[in-house]
């Protein structure tokens, strides 16, 4: 990388701007310049091998997720240039105004320098007016185009925002520098060439400050001097069924973790729970280093630690996995309070002067320590865009509120599922596994007693429920914890334990009975006391998922190693999603995927009956076979159930019914991507896939495979036979594949398919089918075929986003299925013969 091109297109003597250098020393600056050259637009430059890589993206950066905005990329500047601001000469290369609009530090997700060549950046933006998760993708051009285009996205997370919110770019004009807007500079001009400023690339915002933006407390009205304390109780939140509303309030996310207290003194580090147990060494030596590494003296900060996952998602579950394996390199330490600083106790300040002070301290450290974003939407806005990322849910908190240890109003927590910690009473033993678990029966404190509210036995992995009963073998009494006798039912198998032990359940509702409905393990909490466990959610009305009466052997078979899913919790999954998934597999025929071990033993499809089926299980003869073999369908959800006993873990429905096998009624496009195609290709693929059906008169509709790519589904009204619904899609993906070799292919050759996306076609024959909406998939993760709206496509959901676990949440946040319509939306297909006929 070199400045040769951007020296050679500018005269030094007359432009304000810097000459500069190559600077090797290296950084992770980000800016964005306001230009207001020929077109306004908005100068990106983000710090690689010593130069600012730069992009002029013609409409400014948006914060709608998957919302793309045109990045034209232009020549490499030197680092000076990212404290620029000033009038360029007319007549000068990009004559007009330029003004800091935004500058902070960028993190690549990978190796920048081989996305880079790639012609896909994925990074997160740490900013004044710009966070989270970005992308920059290199668009195919056109033969004989000069200049490289590129797409700048936003993805879908916590700095997102809804299409109805305002637009950055209107709602922060200013300069980041000076405080200016573009308007300002015609009214004061730069005096002379010899005043240019040298400020230097970086952020200039609260959370990365140095030592000489460290607030004083003393100057602070409120602030008490103090000693440090050895250790503050920590503010908790009450449960509330509603998000507050009102200007009083902000909104931050609620976190998936270990809630810990960092107290700073004299150099040494230490971190406690929220019952104050030390656990400084529990997280290793670089998150103790980073918080050293602070321009401070002494302080007590708030905060919670997290892993997260590829989405982006703090996951307890993957937390307790790294604890488990010693692994600390995923930890991130989320803050949101400054108690305690230099000398002075700062409780009771209002929370805002608390996080402005936090901000001014807290640098990021490699993405280990972060400040914990909030925000003034309405808190009902927030919650439901927490939900649909998956996320655990929201802390509302008070702006003007002081810091009171203990559980009050000040503070609330509003949930995207029901979620929260069990007393472990005892244990059911695995029917599969020596010296395992298979179930969890659980309890919570009421009236000075623990009461039974049921069992957990899924969300386990094979390592934990082996752990698991080596801990509670050790924990064995003979009497039960309960003062109230449980059923025969209740009883049976339990062993009981000493309830000691803490563990985390997610759940979908409370049954009428005060029992968990649809439990699922998370993780034990070892910083919780079991004396304080109480119901939190004071609703008891059952919100009823379908009910089945088919038996499960072996309830606690691990299907999903990984994701620790069992069969119970998959048949819990599908009786609670059974209305969505029922229009797609009900009256079909099915393929079915069987994984009689899980998904780490033998696989194998099936079509054919075979013997010791579920008498739910409908069998079926297909009027062109004279065989004696009969296919398999279900029309309830007993039938499902009884595919889930027998170990189905994927459903491959045909595209026609029961009622008319003859005539398809919908018309499936598998979009596989071969290896080094990125996503925005895939869902580039998707788009243009619409266009076409939309061109032929036909309705289209998305979803994740819950594999690698996409499917597009187009719904017919069942005229065109077999034959002619082929023809028409290998037409379709012949035609791709013609128009944009470089990106498609239409045949199966794997060969031909490197770089390229496979168009599919060959779902649309008599006997071939695709996976279905809402069915799992026999991989790792747990993940399924997930229905989408097209305006949620975007990086920010990949092909495996939605699983078992995060499904029922996202069904829960959606106001409208995105599929709701599909049925409605059926046309039949114009054949050549229909169109002759017109």
């Amino acid at each position: 990388m070199a400045l040769e091109t951007y020296v050679a297109k500018r005269d030094f003597h007359t432009t304000p701007e810097p000459e500069g250098k190559v600077d090797p020393a290296g950084g992770n600056a980000f800016v964005i310049q306001k230009h207001d050259a020929t077109r306004l637009h908005y100068d990106l430059r983000l710090e690689l091998d010593g130069v600012l890589l730069s992009w002029a993206v013609t409409k400014g950066p948006s914060l709608i997720a998957g919302e793309k905005r045109l990045a034209v990329h232009v020549e490499d500047h030197p680092l000076d240039y990212g404290g620029f601001e000033g009038t360029i000469p007319k007549g000068e290369y990009g004559g007009g105004t330029v003004i800091l609009w935004d500058n902070g530090t960028w993190t690549p997700e990978d190796d920048p320098r081989k996305g880079y060549a790639k012609g896909h950046l994925q990074f997160d933006l740490q900013g004044q007016k710009l966070g989270g998760r970005w992308n920059l993708v290199r668009m195919h051009g056109k033969p004989g185009e000069k200049r490289e285009n590129w797409l700048l996205i936003k993805v879908e997370d916590a700095f997102a925002r809804p299409p109805d919110a305002p637009d950055i770019l209107e709602e922060r004009p200013e300069s980041v520098k000076s405080g200016r807007v573009i308007g300002d500079f015609a009214k004061d001009p730069p005096k002379a060439l010899a005043k240019k400023r040298k400020t230097p690339v970086g952020p200039v915002n609260p959370v990365a400050a140095s030592p000489a933006d460290t607030p004083d407390p003393a100057t602070i009205k409120g602030a008490v001097k103090a000693p440090v304390p050895a250790f503050v109780e920590p503010m908790l939140a009450s449960l509330a069924p509603l998000a507050p509303t009102g200007q009083r309030w902000l909104h931050e996310i609620k976190f998936d973790g270990y809630r810990l207290q960092a107290r700073i003194e004299a150099g040494r580090v230490k971190l406690f729970t929220r019952g104050g147990l030390d656990w400084t060494r529990k997280f290793g030596t670089a998150m103790a280093e980073a918080l050293q590494n602070l321009p401070l003296g002494t302080a007590v900060i708030d905060g919670e630690l997290v892993v997260e996952t590829e989405t982006g998602v703090a996951d307890f579950s993957a937390l307790q996995a790294d604890l488990s394996a010693g692994r600390s390199d995923r930890f991130v330490y989320y803050v949101f309070d400054l108690l305690y600083l230099d000398g002075y106790d700062l409780r009771s300040l209002p929370l805002t002067t608390r996080k402005d002070m936090l901000g001014r301290v807290v640098s990021d450290q490699n993405g280990l320590l972060r400040l914990s974003g909030d925000f003034d939407d309405s808190g009902a806005t927030v919650l439901r865009h927490a939900c649909r990322l998956g996320l655990e849910g929201i802390v509302s908190k008070l702006k003007d509120a002081p810091y009171r240890s203990g559980r009050g109003k000040a503070w609330q927590k509003s949930k995207c599922s029901s979620r929260q910690e069990f007393v472990i009473a005892g244990y059911v033993p695995s029917t599969v596994s020596r010296r395992a678990i298979g179930s969890l029966v659980l309890g919570v404190q009421e009236g000075g007693a623990l009461q039974h509210v049921g069992r957990v036995g899924t969300g386990f992995t094979a390592a934990m429920s082996e752990a698991l009963f080596a801990k509670l073998e050790r924990l064995r009494v003979t009497d039960s914890p309960f003062p109230a006798a449980l059923t025969a039912a209740e009883a049976r198998q339990v062993r009981y334990v000493r309830p000691d032990l803490v563990a985390e359940v997610a759940f979908s509702a409370w049954t009428a009975d005060g029992h968990l409905r649809h439990a699922s393990f998370r993780g034990l909490r070892d910083d919780k006391k079991a004396g304080e466990i109480m119901r939190e959610d004071p609703e008891t009305t059952d919100k009823s998922a379908a009910g089945f009466n088919v038996t499960l052997t072996h309830p606690d078979r691990i299907y999903w190693p990984d994701a620790g899913v069992t069969k119970q919790g998959l048949a819990d999954y599908y009786a609670e999603v059974w209305d969505h998934i029922a229009p797609h597999i009900t009256g079909r025929p099915l393929a079915l995927l069987r994984c009689p071990t899980g998904i780490a033993g033998e696989q194998f499809f099936q079509k054919n009956a075979w013997k010791g089926l579920n008498p739910a299980i409908v069998l079926v003869n297909d009027p062109k076979d004279k065989g004696d073999d009969q296919l398999i369908s279900i029309d309830s959800l007993d039938g499902l159930i009884g595919l889930v006993q027998a170990s189905v873990l994927e459903i491959h429905p045909w595209g026609s019914t029961l009622a008319d096998w003859q005539r398809p009624d919908r018309i499936v496009m598998d979009l596989d991507p071969g290896e080094d195609v990125t996503w925005a290709n895939v869902i580039a693929a998707a788009l243009e896939v619409r266009d076409r059906l939309a061109a032929a008169g036909l309705g289209a509709f998305v979803k994740t495979s819950g594999g690698k790519g996409l499917h597009v589904v187009a719904p017919l009204t069942p005229k065109a036979d077999w034959p002619q619904v082929k023809a028409f899609a290998k037409s379709m993906a012949d035609q791709m594949a013609s128009d944009s070799p470089d990106l498609y292919v239409a045949t199966v050759t794997k060969s031909k398919r490197h770089g390229k996306i496979l168009i599919d076609y060959l779902r649309n024959q008599r006997g071939a089918t695709a996976v279905a909406a809402f069915s799992t998939r026999a991989r790792p993760g747990a993940a399924v075929s997930a229905p989408l709206a097209w305006e949620e496509l975007g990086p920010g959901i990949g092909p495996a986003h939605f699983t078992v676990e995060n499904m029922l949440q996202r069904l829960t946040a959606l106001s409208t299925d995105p599929w709701s319509e599909l049925q409605a939306a059926a046309r039949p297909l114009q054949t050549p013969a229909a169109r002759k006929r017109k």
